[in-house]
């Protein structure tokens, strides 16, 4: 069967774009130069071309600009160590993974009070209908939003603290620092990871296409005891720009 008009064209644009021959910045050529360029195919099969790269979140159309070649996001390395706490600076696991100063960090932020169901009592190893506290944040790198996440915490841990209350976020140090000051020392934290096409909601708040892959973790703090004190589920990134680098010690 033949490929349809508009994949053939889309293919070519991306490896256009992948080469070089268009960089980040540059202004694709107008919708009738292209249906020229491509023996005279119709507007609207450029135009089914161009959305499967906006979607792809290689260009993007502005009002009065044109369309334009994306800029690359840059690559953001997440290291195993990453929360291990760095005495006397002022940041979190995130912002040593964007490799920004607190002042270039911004966090938008909706704490709710939920009950467990199945899912999260599976994670937490408790009751189902557990009062936890749910943390929704979307965490910004100099105004673009690069992570979201969920977190949750036992609502008996926190209550009344200064954890429970929004107005002290962004914290140093991050959640484990939180926990601290409550007495609960954190000795591990279990990470897994998925990847996948961004839901509707990821795409807007990530502002990524939807043809960007992200890149999915749940997140547990753990005591020494091997009570689970915070479950993050899930953390959500870009996929194209995010690497998760680990060391595997062969003598520990």
């Amino acid at each position: 069967m033949a490929q349809p008009e508009y994949l053939r064209i889309a293919a070519d644009l991306r490896r256009r774009i992948s080469s070089g021959e268009w960089g980040p910045g540059d202004q694709i050529p107008t919708l009738p130069a292209l249906c020229t360029e491509y023996g005279g195919v119709s507007e609207t099969t450029i135009r089914n071309a161009l959305r499967l790269l906006a979607n792809e979140g290689l260009i993007e159309t502005r009002a009065r600009a044109g369309t334009r070649v994306r800029p690359r996001p840059p690559i953001h390395r997440m290291a195993a160590d990453r929360y291990r706490p760095t005495p006397g600076a002022k940041s979190t696991p995130y912002t040593r993974d964007q490799g920004i100063g607190w002042s270039e960090y911004r966090l938008d932020k909706r704490f709710e009070r939920v009950l467990a169901d199945a899912e999260l009592a599976a994670m937490f190893e408790c009751e189902v209908g557990e009062r936890l506290l749910a943390r929704h944040f979307v965490f910004y790198d100099n105004d673009q939003p690069t992570q979201m996440s969920t977190s949750y915490v036992r609502w008996s841990d926190v209550a009344g603290t200064p954890v429970a209350d929004p107005i002290n976020e962004p914290w140093p140090g991050g959640t484990r620092a939180q926990l601290a000051t409550l007495g609960i020392r954190v000795r591990w934290i279990d990470e897994s990871f998925t990847a996948g096409m961004p839901t509707e909601l990821e795409a807007a708040t990530l502002r990524i296409g939807v043809g960007v892959p992200v890149l999915r973790y749940t997140r547990k703090h753990i005591t020494n005891a091997g009570r689970i004190v915070e479950v993050a589920h899930p953390i959500v990134r870009r996929g194209d720009s995010t690497v998760v680098d680990f060391r595997i010690d062969l003598e520990g």
